[in-house]
This record gives C-alpha cells, structure tokens and sequence, in this order.
C-alpha cells in the first residue's frame, strides 16, 4: 500500500520562490509516490476567491500541479485554512481535489485519524474565533465575492496586514491551541489521533483523556524546504521537519 502523506501552512506565493520550488519539487517526487495527499489548510498565502486561477498566473500553475498529480493516481484532499478559506469548487474540480470538511475523520487501514486545519483549537484568541466566525458566514462570504477582483486582492493584504500587527502584541500562549478544547475534541471523536497545522509549532504531544491516550501531531509550517508526515496503512509515521 503506499503511504498518505500530510501538509499544511506552505503559505503559497509568488514573492516566495524557494518554497514554491520546494512544492513543485515535492508533487513531482515524494507525493507522486503516496496513495493520497492530505493538505490541511492554508496552501495559498491568500486566496481571494476562485476567479484568481484567472487573474493570477502562480495559482493556475499551483492549481495545474496539483492535477497532474492526481491524474498520476494520487487523491487529493485539502482542509480550508484561515488564509484559503474561499477555495471553492471550481479550484476542487480544476486541480481534481476534494475538499473536506473541518473537522474529518479518516480512516488508514486498522487505524482512525481526526484531521483539521487546527484554528478551531485556539479557542483561547476570542478575537480571532470572533473574525473566524465572520469569515466563514456564507452570507460574507458572498458579500465579499461580489466585490471586483482588485478591491478583494487589497482587503486580502489589509486582512494580512491587520493579523501580523496585532500578532506582535499577543502573548504567544493565547495563539496556541486551548487544551481544554483539544481534549474536548477527543472526547467528542471517540479518542482517535488527531492532526493539524495552523500553529506552526510541529511537535507530537501525547494526552490522557478520560483514561485514553491521545496523540496530537502538529504539522509544520514551509519555510525552506518541504515538510511532512508520512504515514503508512500500518500507522507507522515518518516526518521530514
């Protein structure tokens, strides 16, 4: 069986060659050897809708990339982040992906995961959760899709903007997960193993719930290499970080 292999948080962008050389890279070799590629959350640095693959010649090549390793036989499967969050389904149908809804339990032979882009963990960031909230409204949503390309692109770097000043000012314990929250999603998912992004602090915890021992793995950022998780169809992990 080939193995699955796990991503988020490459932040995807034309200003940042390396790393989408180091994506491209990946696709073409370590991916097109798994079974299935899990990308949860936060592939683009900013995705302002699905008429970028139009506009925005870097998103139709990300967009092509991600095709043509599916027609190689690997399924795709991406989780929205708070960066990607208005990838719809032209972009899911034009590269062959499938969305997935946040959280999704999968299942890898004997074993089950709960996959999640992991923002809905930092319950401690009230501000956020309420932003998060907002965002992903649909009636927002398509508020701010109705508005020309140009406007979106600009409230997009404003949007960008506006997170990095007031990152500078939070104590970096209120943007980590809440463990109250993550023991609650194990509890209300039977336990099983759990993985995500969205901090970018890769680490693998271990957690006693109610008696059950719980691993959290938290998948890495891209910042200049490629970074994953491998996982086989007997649970075996590998991680290149």
């Amino acid at each position: 069986m080939r193995p699955s292999l796990f991503i988020s948080d490459l932040h995807l962008h034309q200003t940042r060659p390396e790393i989408s050389a180091a994506f491209f890279h990946f696709l073409s070799n370590e991916a097109a050897q798994a079974g299935a590629l899990y990308i949860l959350g936060d592939l683009f640095e900013f995705w302002v809708g699905d008429d970028q693959l139009d506009r925005d010649r870097f998103s139709r090549k990300v967009c092509d990339a991600i095709r043509i390793l599916s027609d190689r036989g690997v399924n795709v499967f991406f989780t929205h982040g708070n960066r990607d969050f208005l990838i719809g389904e032209r972009f899911a149908t034009e590269a062959k992906l499938t969305i997935l809804t946040d959280p999704t339990q999968i299942r890898l032979g004997e074993n089950s995961l709960l996959l999640l882009h992991g923002d809905t963990l930092c319950t401690d960031d009230l501000a956020y959760q309420q932003f998060r909230r907002q965002t992903r409204d649909p009636a927002w949503q398509a508020g701010i899709l109705a508005k020309p390309y140009d406007e979106r692109v600009a409230l997009a770097a404003s949007i960008r903007e506006r997170s990095d000043t007031e990152k500078a000012t939070k104590a970096a314990d209120i943007m980590d997960v809440s463990l109250a929250t993550v023991e609650q999603v194990f509890r209300t998912n039977g336990y099983i193993d759990m993985i995500h992004g969205h901090t970018h602090r890769p680490a693998t915890h271990v957690h006693m719930v109610d008696g059950h021992q719980c691993t959290r793995l938290v998948l890495s950022d891209w910042q200049t290499q490629a970074e994953f998780v491998n996982i086989d169809d007997l649970g075996r992990r590998q991680s290149r970080t």
